[in-house]
């Protein structure tokens, strides 16, 4: 038994039971990932997956045991390589952020920007889904941060570090009837029109969805999606009413769109930088964090996670708002 075949063993668990896409993920053959495999199991001398002709069907009970202790053994011997290079003082490695698009596209390139000034040598991977699907990965030892978003407490998976707060805005075009509101619209005018919205509104715990039927009222979801700039595409296309983060307006927007205030009307969001406690971060990670969330001394994370022994609370995560120029605050506010 060697790691090789245990992180080949942990690809395949990952992969859906997928040798082929296993192989790519590794960067190794299917022919090999097979190899490996039958002498693990000739080693352990029972079978990992049960198989259905040449294709693997289903973990055995036994197989979830041993790769449930895989996954320890190889984020282990992941933290002692990552020990080691920050004994070393080295400025180079490989930093992955799941993440969602609207973070991808409108909060991150800055500090990842300064990320990249400091540490040139660390190439930076973002790996796409939505909130669960992203904690997930984090879980699995898939990445190693997580940047999503809550309308309440901070997620109960991973260890999670409050970055900025947020709002949602109303965006319609301006031709649209409630594009002549000096006010905020309630939620019964929102209710009257189609909406365009993100992809976790359909789900029964969205915190929008909540907000329409805590009043009685039934959002009509046109069209979703999880990429803020296809919501954008579609409201301009007359399809409804957007509901978006306000971090996905940009100074171009304000030529054809109108965005209207619903600080009132939907809770306030935060976004979390969420990582697992059982992972040794490489320096270049906590450079990434001060970028992101400046208001967090990288000093108490680093003893956060040294045998948990900072206990303090962490300061307030600042508005988006009060980190933008008072240019982009103006466009965000016409």
């Amino acid at each position: 038994m060697n790691l090789t075949q245990l992180r080949y063993l942990a690809a395949i668990a990952d992969s859906g039971l997928n040798i082929t896409l296993a192989a790519e993920r590794v960067h190794a053959t299917q022919p090999g990932i097979s190899k490996q495999l039958k002498q693990l199991e000739d080693e352990l001398g029972f079978q990992l997956f049960a198989r259905k002709g040449k294709s693997l069907e289903s973990i055995t009970p036994a197989g979830r045991q041993v790769i449930s202790r895989a996954r320890v053994i190889l984020a282990e011997a992941a933290n002692i390589r990552a020990l080691a290079a920050n004994l070393r003082n080295e400025d180079h490695g490989e930093l992955r952020i799941a993440t969602t698009h609207t973070q991808a596209r409108f909060a991150l390139p800055t500090p990842i920007a300064s990320l990249k000034r400091r540490y040139p040598h660390v190439s930076v991977h973002l790996q796409p889904g939505d909130d669960s699907e992203i904690l997930e990965v984090l879980e699995h030892g898939q990445t190693d941060l997580a940047v999503v978003s809550s309308a309440g407490t901070a997620p109960v998976k991973g260890f999670a570090l409050p970055a900025y707060r947020w709002e949602r805005v109303v965006l319609v075009p301006r031709n649209h009837p409630l594009a002549d509101l000096q006010r905020a619209p309630t939620l019964e005018e929102l209710a009257a029109y189609p909406l365009v919205s993100y992809e976790s509104s359909l789900k029964p715990e969205s915190s929008l969805r909540r907000a329409f039927l805590e009043a009685g009222l039934q959002p009509r979801l046109a069209f979703t999606a999880r990429d803020a700039d296809l919501i954008k595409t579609y409201v301009r296309a007359g399809l409804g009413v957007g509901i978006l983060a306000e971090m996905a307006l940009l100074p171009e927007d304000a030529g054809d769109l109108r965005a209207l205030p619903a600080d009132s009307l939907f809770p306030t969001c935060t976004t979390w930088i969420v990582m697992r406690r059982d992972r040794v971060l490489r320096d270049f990670a906590l450079e990434f964090i001060a970028q992101f969330a400046g208001q967090i001394d990288r000093r108490d994370v680093r003893r956060a996670f040294d045998h948990d022994a900072f206990d303090g609370e962490w300061p307030q995560a600042p508005h988006w708002r009060d980190l933008q120029t008072p240019k982009v605050r103006a466009v965000h506010a016409a």
